[in-house]
């Protein structure tokens, strides 16, 4: 049984989970929406199903509906606009030959989160959950990484690329959750669907907006698509309300460091389903990974 203290753990690792299968939907999706439209469905066909989870928050709770205070917008929009970020990076680090190397630099992010909410938040960590932190970091990179790569850390462009997005990425948590601990008067769990519901409309009316001044086509794709983006826009909205409520209880670096984990189901995927044997590497990777997370659920 797990008290509310430690049931950000739980909420983590089924983010982790819905976020694989809405990887998998997108993916699926960016051949005839293109990569921008893609990335919208999470948005757009996510929004409608966070105001239901907001709907049904409010009835289980009972909470009033809360109006979020002056303070929750500045927080709000880095996490939201960060996150668009974020993914345009990551977007064009996909249509780099540097991409495994760029991968690995995009796992920093938890690292670099740790610092954002330390600096912003006054986010605590303890020592052990750093070294935990960096061991996991150092377990994904490790797993990332292709030997004789034709690219290597040395290049500045995967370098920046990565970073850059890393840092997004980690601003975005970091936002979201400062947005979060703004809302009083109301349980974490309305706190979050709330913030939610904010960060998915705002993220909508931008991409939306985008796709309608460059390429309206994409959109009306994008609606005759709508069956199999519906999936995709519950998965997302799913996994992005459990990845809400873990931030409305620990420090986001703790999160994203556990949300690591997904490296693990991604592996397990390519083993058992596609009978790709683990090389020593990866392995020795995957050791550092379960150290790492384990230091942290401890600590």
């Amino acid at each position: 049984m797990f008290s509310t203290v430690t049931l950000w753990i739980p909420f983590t690792i089924t983010a982790a989970l819905g976020q694989v299968t809405r990887n998998a939907m997108q993916r699926s999706l960016t051949g005839p929406l293109g990569t921008w439209g893609a990335t919208n469905i999470r948005f757009l066909f996510g929004f409608p199903f966070s105001l239901i989870f907001f709907g049904v928050v409010i009835v289980a709770t009972g909470d009033a509906v809360p109006w979020p205070t002056s303070a929750f917008w500045p927080w709000l929009m880095l996490g939201a606009l960060s996150q668009i970020v974020a993914t345009g990076l990551m977007l064009l680090a996909m249509n780099d030959r540097s991409f495994v190397v760029t991968t690995a630099y995009l796992k920093t992010e938890a690292i670099q989160t740790a610092i954002f909410g330390f600096v912003f938040l006054s986010d605590h960590l303890t020592w052990l959950k750093v070294v935990a932190i960096m061991i996991a970091t150092a377990g994904v990179i490790i797993t990332a990484l292709r030997p004789n790569s034709e690219k290597n850390f040395a290049e500045l462009k995967p370098t920046i690329i990565g970073l850059v997005a890393a840092a997004a990425f980690a601003l975005s948590a970091v936002g979201f959750r400062g947005a979060i601990i703004t809302i009083h008067g109301v349980s974490f769990v309305t706190a979050a669907s709330c913030t939610l519901v904010f960060g998915l409309l705002v993220q909508t009316l931008v991409l939306t907006i985008y796709l309608l001044a460059r390429v309206p086509e994409v959109l009306t794709k994008i609606l005759r698509l709508w069956k199999p983006s519906l999936f995709a826009g519950f998965m997302g909205a799913f996994a992005s309300q459990f990845w809400f409520l873990a931030f409305a209880l620990t420090a986001a670096a703790n999160v994203r460091t556990l949300a690591l984990v997904e490296v693990l189901f991604a592996q397990g995927v390519a083993y058992y389903s596609f009978k790709q044997p683990l090389s020593l590497r990866e392995l020795s990777g995957i050791a550092l990974i379960v150290v790492g997370v384990g230091l942290l659920v401890a600590a």
